[in-house]
């Protein structure tokens, strides 16, 4: 059933709820510093404001490059990318993190590496939920919401030292 309190645009009214969910976490990369399936659960657990299935998948630069390109026409491996399958209860997606980005990003920004991992979890799984930053003012409400579910994870607020960078 899906939350009639949590809808994409006020994430004031962000009330976590136990909701059941599945979630299946493939690892198809070569990268070793990386987080365990608890730690995936726990993050989307946290984020999700409905009930779902879930595939997370951990993928090498190439992978994610192929899919980027297949999927947004950009040659290029990005961070996170969320698919949503259709509009059936319960939600149903896929997310794909590009351990190598990621791996890469938090060194570059020097950010605590679990903590990017969690942020991008937390970040795919709104996008699964329907909440995108195409527009500023759905970007301002998304982070906020990031913001605000990190928090409760005990991380920081990912966007303080670089501003409002949107994540691809």
């Amino acid at each position: 059933m899906k939350s009639t309190t949590n809808k994409p645009g006020n994430p004031d009214r962000f009330v976590q709820r136990t909701n059941s969910f599945r979630l299946m976490v493939q690892y198809a990369t070569e990268c070793t510093a990386i987080p365990s399936r608890p730690q995936f659960r726990r993050w989307t657990k946290i984020a999700l404001m409905q009930e779902a299935e879930v595939v997370l998948r951990l993928v090498d630069e190439k992978e994610g490059r192929e899919l980027n390109q297949q999927f947004r026409n950009k040659n290029y491996a990005t961070n996170v990318l969320t698919f949503v399958y259709d509009d059936a209860e319960p939600l149903t997606g896929d997310i794909i993190l590009c351990a190598p980005v990621i791996n890469k990003e938090a060194q570059q920004q020097d950010k605590n590496l679990m903590a990017h991992y969690a942020h991008l979890t937390i970040h795919g799984i709104l996008h699964l939920q329907g909440y995108d930053h195409i527009e500023d003012s759905d970007a301002a409400c998304m982070e906020q919401l990031e913001i605000q579910i990190l928090t409760k994870l005990g991380f920081t607020n990912p966007y303080l030292e670089y501003g409002n960078a949107n994540i691809v």
